[in-house]
């Protein structure tokens, strides 16, 4: 379990945690994520199988994982609780943290529930068969100005709601 970040007090901003799947996270998400958790005091951490550089902070912590397939994603679906947001593009780890109560959104601020997550994963092993029989298929757009507005707004509604 990683180390501990402070809980709030009863008159204070409730106990959710944000966790962040940070491997794949674009760096303008990560700004974006740091600075609402300071201004929310919402405890957060960025999980990743390598060190992540961050500035000084109460509020948000970097937790360093074993290299190996999926250690990230087993450290946080281990570790979140019910009501707590988990921010990855990761569908198998999305499908797994619902499962367990907690909300999801990716660094393009798209939510992901029990009603919609079921079928991406779908998608996504489709396109993959795809891929695998030779057929060239489109990645996602670059992430610009558009998908980091999207995802701030998105981000500070959650935190509107939950805190």
């Amino acid at each position: 379990m990683p180390e501990e970040i402070p809980e709030t007090t009863a008159d204070e901003t409730p106990a959710v945690t944000l966790w962040v799947d940070a491997d794949a996270c674009p760096r303008a998400a990560r700004e974006i994520i740091l600075r609402a958790a300071e201004r929310t005091h919402t405890p957060t951490w960025m999980v990743a199988n390598h060190t992540l550089p961050l500035p000084p902070s109460a509020w948000v912590k970097a937790r360093s994982v074993a290299q190996g397939f999926d250690a990230a994603d087993d450290l946080i679906a281990a570790s979140v609780r019910p009501g707590d947001l988990v921010i990855t593009s990761d569908l198998p780890l999305a499908q797994e943290v619902i499962e367990r109560g907690a909300d999801v959104m990716t660094t393009r601020g798209e939510p992901l529930s029990a009603d919609n997550v079921r079928a991406k994963v779908q998608m996504r092993d489709f396109l993959e068969t795809l891929r695998a029989s030779g057929e060239q298929t489109r990645g996602p757009d670059a992430y610009g100005d558009t998908e980091r507005r999207e995802f701030a707004n998105a981000l500070d509604r959650w935190l509107r709601r939950h805190t």
